[in-house]
């Protein structure tokens, strides 16, 4: 089968034939593209995917995710029960920072916006009073 031939081929028969098919109708470009990201070449493409470009599967974990447990935003085990420990730990640690960090850039913005706003109050009573209406002769 073509795909069977274009996976032995490589990243550059996919891209060829991506580039022909839009070249020759862009529907036809669609689909091809559609076909890539539904059959997860597209992702398979990226640096941290182990193994060869169309390798679709985790083979510690089985999930088409590497590294990474399905559905979830925590890493997958790496079947050191003390290192995903201390990696767990350090997460939580470093989300907690980053909240204090978001907490304190907020307090450091009202304060800032507070400085401005009383320095365009004291400003605004510094200048003499003018009248808004001249008068007309």
């Amino acid at each position: 089968m073509l795909q069977t031939k274009l996976d032995e081929w490589g990243k550059p028969a996919w891209l060829s034939l991506l580039v022909l098919a839009f070249f020759a109708a862009w529907p036809l470009g669609l689909a091809v593209l559609a076909y890539l990201a539904g059959s997860g070449r597209l992702r398979a493409w990226r640096a941290e995917m182990p193994g060869t470009w169309f390798n679709l599967r985790n083979p510690s974990s089985g999930s088409p995710w590497p590294g990474r447990a399905p559905w979830s935003g925590r890493p997958a085990s790496s079947g050191n029960r003390a290192f995903d420990e201390y990696r767990n730990e350090t997460m939580r640690r470093l989300e907690e920072e980053q909240q204090e960090f978001q907490a304190f850039l907020e307090r450091l913005r009202q304060a800032r916006d507070k400085a401005e706003f009383d320095e365009f109050m004291a400003e605004r009573r510094r200048r003499p009073e003018t009248s808004d209406n001249p008068v007309s002769t």
